[in-house]
């Protein structure tokens, strides 16, 4: 056995290296199964009908067909839907991450009569699906007369079980930063107020993002309550904009529908993809304290 150094680096340098490509190969195949409908979809909103459906089935479209994504406006008007949606999932995703990290900072720092049971009865709203409510809403936003507009959709989700969620994985940061960052705040003349903008809140970076990243979500998937309050097909969003690309007899286009889809998980994606090390972060500092 050689006793030189320099082999021997070299051979204790070589055995990460090639643990991580197993690692990576596996990670790999491990992804493929998740994938793999993602891959058909983008693949078959490429195909003519009849080839979604052949059998057996192909991956890559003999026949490729690029203008089914410029039908899609043939059947909805897709780009105000998608600028519907991408709208009010930003104004969700603002308003939950503001109401959330003050929500949180109070329940974390302000010592109120009762606070524990009053945090227990906000997280009781997570147990509560939404389709209980549905009906009371209906009627409620039918006599302030915002049925067919987008508040129904911005408001109770602002108001939710978003930034019920959000309150507790803004909570638990909170909960889990040292009290002697205020304190020396205080030494400096800093309010409650002043505490939360100028120290605490800037060191929520990865509790904001994962709020941020859930709330967006939450919107940007909605379909219930968009199938309830809005009437015209220009007041759609996407969700139920996808189940409305029907031809004359009302079945399902299939392809122009894929099409469609495809281009609607497009931003869901660039959002996790930009958010996903800070989400995993704050999960698992939520998790950890408190």
């Amino acid at each position: 056995m050689s006793s030189n150094p320099l082999a021997i680096f070299r051979r204790r340098a070589r055995k990460p290296a090639f643990g991580r490509i197993l690692l990576y190969v596996l990670m790999v195949a491990l992804a493929v199964p998740f994938l793999l409908p993602l891959l058909w979809m983008v693949s078959s909103s490429l195909k003519p009908i009849s080839e979604i459906f052949s059998y057996p089935p192909s991956l890559l479209p003999s026949d490729w067909r690029w203008d089914n994504y410029a039908r899609i406006t043939d059947y909805q008007p897709f780009g105000r839907q998608y600028f519907n949606s991408l709208y009010i999932a930003a104004l969700v995703c603002v308003g939950s991450v503001v109401v959330s990290a003050m929500a949180g900072y109070a329940f974390a720092r302000v010592r109120l009569i009762g606070g524990g049971t009053m945090f227990v009865l906000l997280l009781t709203a997570l147990l509560m699906p939404s389709e209980v409510i549905i009906v009371p809403l209906f009627r409620l936003f039918s006599e302030i007369g915002w049925t067919d507009t987008h508040w129904p959709l911005i408001i109770p989700a602002v108001f939710g079980s978003n930034s019920v969620f959000g309150t507790f994985v803004m909570r638990q940061f909170f909960l889990g930063l040292p009290a002697e960052l205020e304190e020396s705040g205080r030494l400096d003349g800093l309010g409650r107020f002043g505490l939360f903008f100028r120290i605490a809140l800037p060191l929520a970076g990865p509790s904001l993002s994962a709020v941020a990243l859930l709330s967006f979500l939450h919107s940007w998937n909605s379909f219930l309550e968009p199938l309830v309050f809005l009437r015209t097909p220009e007041m759609f969003t996407l969700p139920v904009a996808l189940t409305q690309i029907v031809d004359s007899y009302g079945a399902p286009v299939w392809n122009v529908q894929l099409a469609a889809s495809t281009l609607t998980v497009i931003p869901v994606l660039a959002v996790f993809l930009v958010a996903q090390r800070w989400f995993i972060k704050s999960i698992v500092n939520s998790g950890l304290k408190g």
